[in-house]
């Protein structure tokens, strides 16, 4: 058989030797602390090598170049790992093994025509070998209860989501199991970011950090946690700190409502942009001028002690499918019945206790074709779960604290309802919710 080498084999074979010297250079570099089996030059050759097996199995279409290949590196690195056990210093691992096997197989990828797949894990492989203390220390704050939760999550998402109807059971065609299912665990998932960047990040990072964090857990949870916090100190600096953690955490708020309602229905982000955008810049212009006021840095303030619990358990997950299966369901009638106001009023008290649930399903409703109306009632929730976290800033936190929420609030609800009324402009007549 005649090997023909063209221009995209040779491309491929260049693309192997830039695998092999990614993750050898960060071996090189852990030479200066660790005992391995190779740097640089050793993984340049494993990939030449994986490479050559690769572009053999593809000329005679056969597996057995390429697993004869990797069969030789694998005695090779065991080999090493054997003659250098006794000079090892330390914990024995056999990461850097693990790694030379792993460029081995993906040179042959590339050469096997698939560059494209092997490049991003060989960045994976990469990432993971130099990341090997933040991975750790995040293991490290990870206690069984979070490794249970993210066990339930996988298990809601890939054992129990598809064992439900996809097909709606109620008289009044709104209930979808596996749709509302899909979204519990999309609004968990969500949260287990937050939780996780919390728990990662912790709170000593500065209050800016903690309420981007917090509030991808809960805004409120980070507004009772600052407010408390503002009670313990009679510092005005320290309360201008804190109203800055609690107005990101807000402003976190209202564009993970937007990302929800992408997900669900992307038509509905047009016109949800412009109020949301609207009041989460609001939030963050206060933050800013307070900033700016305080000529102080955030991320030297001392944080609100955030505590935040798991973030995903099956009665929460069936609680919230509960609440949002009852908002569903009104916002359905509601809407069936075409009462003026009707659904405004739905959006307004379901917000005082949760605005994703009123999102999801005005998200869901504006399907039908009313954008505008799903738009103004998801704003309506938004501003009212403000104001109770508001007033939850008034009546817990100290005087100065109390002063710059409520001013920030005032000035969120004013961007709000301006942009409501643009979007009204652009609409005649008025919608009827």
């Amino acid at each position: 058989m005649t090997i023909d080498l063209d221009l995209a084999a040779i491309q491929n074979f260049a693309i192997a030797i830039l695998i092999g010297a990614l993750i050898g250079i960060e071996r090189e570099k852990r030479r200066e602390t660790e005992t391995t089996i190779g740097g640089i030059r050793t993984f340049v050759l494993m990939a030449m090598v994986g490479a050559v097996g690769g572009f053999l199995s593809s000329e005679f279409e056969s597996v057995w170049p390429l697993l004869v290949v990797v069969i030789v590196a694998g005695i090779t690195v065991v080999a090493g790992f054997l003659m250098d056990a006794e000079e090892r210093k330390g914990p024995v691992g056999l990461i850097t093994e693990m790694a030379a096997i792993a460029v081995t197989l993906l040179a042959g990828l590339t050469t096997l025509d698939h560059a494209t797949l092997a490049v991003p894990l060989a960045v994976i492989v990469a990432a993971l070998l130099a990341y090997k203390q933040p991975l750790h220390g995040l293991i490290d704050k990870i206690g069984w209860d979070d490794l249970f939760a993210g066990l339930r999550l996988l298990i809601a998402s890939f054992i129990v989501l598809p064992l439900l109807p996809d097909q709606t059971i109620d008289p009044w065609d709104a209930l979808n199991p596996r749709k509302l299912w899909l979204l519990v665990i999309m609004i968990s998932g969500l949260s287990m970011i937050g939780y996780v960047a919390t728990r990662w990040l912790g709170p000593g990072r500065g209050t800016v950090i903690t309420g981007l964090t917090g509030g991808l857990v809960s805004s409120t949870a980070a507004t009772l946690a600052f407010s408390r916090q503002s009670k313990e100190s009679d510092s005005a600096q320290a309360a201008q700190m804190l109203a800055i953690g609690t107005l990101i955490a807000w402003a976190v708020m209202f564009f993970r409502v937007m990302v929800i309602s992408f997900a669900v229905y992307p038509a509905l982000l047009r016109d949800l942009a412009v109020p949301m955008t609207a009041m989460g810049l609001a939030c963050l212009a206060s933050a800013g001028v307070l900033l700016w006021r305080g000529r102080a840095d955030a991320t030297r303030s001392k944080p609100g002690e955030i505590t935040v619990s798991t973030p995903f358990t099956l009665t929460q997950a069936a609680k919230f499918g509960l609440l949002f299966a009852v908002v569903l369901l009104v916002v359905k009638i509601v809407g069936d019945l075409d009462l003026p106001g009707g659904l405004y009023v739905v959006a307004a008290l379901a917000g005082l206790t949760d605005v994703d649930a009123i999102s999801l399903s005005m998200a869901q409703h504006a399907r039908g074709g009313a954008v505008l109306v799903a738009t103004i009632a998801i704003v309506i929730a938004a501003l009212a779960n403000t104001a109770v976290k508001a007033g939850m800033a008034a009546s817990i936190g100290n005087r100065d604290y109390r002063r710059l929420i409520l001013v920030a609030t005032g000035l969120i609800v004013v961007a709000g309802a301006a942009a409501i009324a643009f979007e009204l402009t652009l609409s005649s007549p008025p919608p009827q919710a």
